[in-house]
């Protein structure tokens, strides 16, 4: 298969819960596994990690598990017929003392709601597909005109036009999922509509107290996220650019800037992102994408994102396999655009860490020799991070001892994990194994220069201070 940059994540559900689809989904390129915990059990959820671990250790690809907490979803209750429809200019309200709904009220999961809208508030149902106006509150009702109609059923979400709701970022349900994500060692924990800084550094906490040390995302789906943007990507480890809740609060047109603005700010500050959302949504029901989807994921490989993330054209979807192929397709073609846009990097940037600066140099090399690949002996996977951000053309292959450094890795662009031994091992002896490694992985061949960085003393921590060009079969170089 044809090495790809960007990172492809996928969602299990339904139609990718069988071990020879999850087979073939890693073996056509899914990187990582989301496991969203709005639905599921726990014991659920830790299976299924467990059986995508065993399958990716058969076939020898390292695959990260992404935990993606539900978070405040706000959302209306039940009917009693499970769905009715509303027209343009019927009068309907929300009512957090009803039981059961009917045509003219329905209740409310989120109590607090009446006492956080007010008269000409718009409320949006089912991701916008339903608007409503909010005529007047009176107690624990709020009275609606309905602005746009159509099917409404039970339990679909609502947000404010414009944003502002408090519901908390982290909820019961959610601080009892971080314990079942550390529980089965996910790599990633995604937390679900943060508004500050404070949301993510509160389950980065949690996690720690749990025992844990998954990565954190900070998905951006409220409009009050915006406006504390750089604070939440400096909080976070990685940030998601969740386009449909944050489409129906700002605006659909206000999505694709914001897109690129979040995906420039996360690189400035050397974080991940994940772009998601809708990205192949035809493919459902459809064995090919539209040429609209096309044009989403390259575009989004064009602004730099790490990963593309892929929902319900997994989890529910009748082509889960067939989407994963066209997203490698499309990636794989944009990313030779991508890198013919790019600009030599600037020789004038003062770094204030040394293994940023040998990332730095290495890059430097590569450009100017004919280098096969890079190569980072990495104990934290820091190292192979920074090599990472700077966007080499050549594959960055990630040497690591440790199991959870390569699993995180699985989401890093351009970067592939591989384990070595290093145990009982000199410094000779391990850069020999270095080059044995990337020999028996394939990715290499003799005669072929490859650019190696390490630290000195080996597996010190955070310590990658030594740039090494060597010739593949070469002892001599070694």
């Amino acid at each position: 298969m044809t090495l790809r940059k960007t990172k492809i994540v996928a969602t299990l559900g339904p139609s990718s819960n069988s071990e020879e689809m999850l087979a073939r989904m890693i073996s056509a390129g899914m990187n990582v596994v989301r496991l969203n915990f709005s639905h599921g059990s726990a014991s659920e959820h830790i299976r299924r990690a467990e059986i995508i671990r065993s399958i990716a250790a058969k076939l020898g690809r390292p695959v990260g598990v992404l935990c993606d907490l539900q978070g405040p979803k706000i959302r209306i209750g039940k009917f009693e017929l499970g769905k009715i429809t509303l027209k343009m200019g019927d009068i309907f309200i929300l009512d957090s003392d009803c039981v059961l709904g009917n045509q003219d009220h329905v209740g409310l999961d989120y109590k607090s709601l009446p006492q956080e809208v007010k008269e000409d508030d718009v409320l949006l149902l089912d991701d916008g597909r339903i608007t409503m106006q909010v005529n007047r509150v009176k107690g624990n009702q709020i009275h609606c005109v309905v602005l746009s109609g159509g099917v409404l059923s039970n339990n679909k979400g609502i947000n404010r036009q414009g944003g502002g709701l408090s519901a908390d970022a982290l909820t019961k349900k959610d601080r009892e999922d971080i314990k079942t994500a550390v529980a089965l060692e996910a790599d990633y924990i995604a937390i679900s509509f943060p508004k500050s800084a404070e949301d993510v550094t509160l389950a980065r906490n949690l996690v720690k107290l749990a025992g844990g040390s998954a990565s954190i995302i900070a998905k951006i789906e409220r409009a009050e996220a915006i406006d504390d943007l750089e604070a939440i990507i400096e909080a976070a480890d990685a940030i998601m650019v969740a386009r449909g809740d944050l489409g129906v609060e700002v605006g659909d047109a206000a999505v694709p800037g914001l897109q690129k603005r979040m995906i420039r700010m996360a690189r400035a500050q050397n974080k991940l992102v994940i772009t998601a959302t809708q990205m192949m949504e035809s493919m459902i029901t459809n064995p090919i994408p539209t040429r609209a989807e096309v044009s989403d994921v390259a575009n989004a490989v064009l602004d730099g994102t790490d990963a593309v993330m892929l929902s319900a054209e997994t989890a529910a979807g009748q082509y889960p396999l067939e989407t994963i192929e066209a997203v490698h397709r499309v990636v794989i073609e944009a990313e030779k655009e991508y890198f013919r846009q790019q600009h030599m990097r600037k020789l004038d940037q003062v770094f204030s860490r040394t293994d940023e600066a040998v990332a730095a140099a290495a890059i430097y090399t590569t450009q100017h020799l004919k280098i096969k690949a890079l190569a980072a002996l990495t104990q934290s996977g820091n190292a192979a991070q920074w090599l990472s951000r700077a966007d080499p053309e050549v594959p960055i292959y990630a040497l690591s001892p440790d199991k959870f450094a390569r699993r995180k890795l699985t989401l890093h662009r351009g970067v592939y994990p591989f384990p070595i031994e290093q145990a009982g091992k000199n410094r000779d002896e391990i850069l020999n194994e270095m080059e044995q490694v990337l020999l028996r992985q394939r990715v290499v061949n003799h005669g072929d220069l490859v650019a190696l960085t390490y630290g000195e003393p080996i597996g010190s921590l955070g310590g990658t201070n030594t740039l090494k060009i060597i010739r593949i079969g070469d002892s001599s170089l070694t």
